[in-house]
């Protein structure tokens, strides 16, 4: 599964952002959201499909962990984006305030 993919699902954005406090078991997860634990067992999946968690069994639970390389590989590609947008802004800004002046 592509990280696009599974970062377009805002379920699965708010279970990465709740695994940014560290390893949680599935109920622990579940208790956040308004659907039942196999929906959210069903999310976690395809993060860990698309290498965004890790799943470890502790006796009878599943701990899932936020593994950050595919995030830090997408920040990486967007990097480029970011700055052309940000130059593109800029130059907006000052034509916005150069009209703004005139008038």
């Amino acid at each position: 599964m592509d990280v696009f993919a599974a970062l377009a699902n805002p379920t699965r954005r708010e279970l990465l952002g709740l695994l940014l406090r560290g390893p949680r078991p599935v109920q622990s997860l579940a208790e956040h959201f308004d659907m039942s634990r196999p929906s959210v067992s069903e999310h976690l999946r395809v993060l860990k499909d698309a290498g965004l968690v890790a799943e470890a069994r502790r006796g009878r639970e599943r701990h899932y962990q936020l593994e950050p390389e595919p995030l830090q590989e997408l920040r990486d590609w967007l990097t480029p984006y970011e700055r052309f947008w940000r130059e593109r802004l800029s130059a907006l800004s000052d034509l916005l305030d150069e009209e703004e002046e005139e008038e």
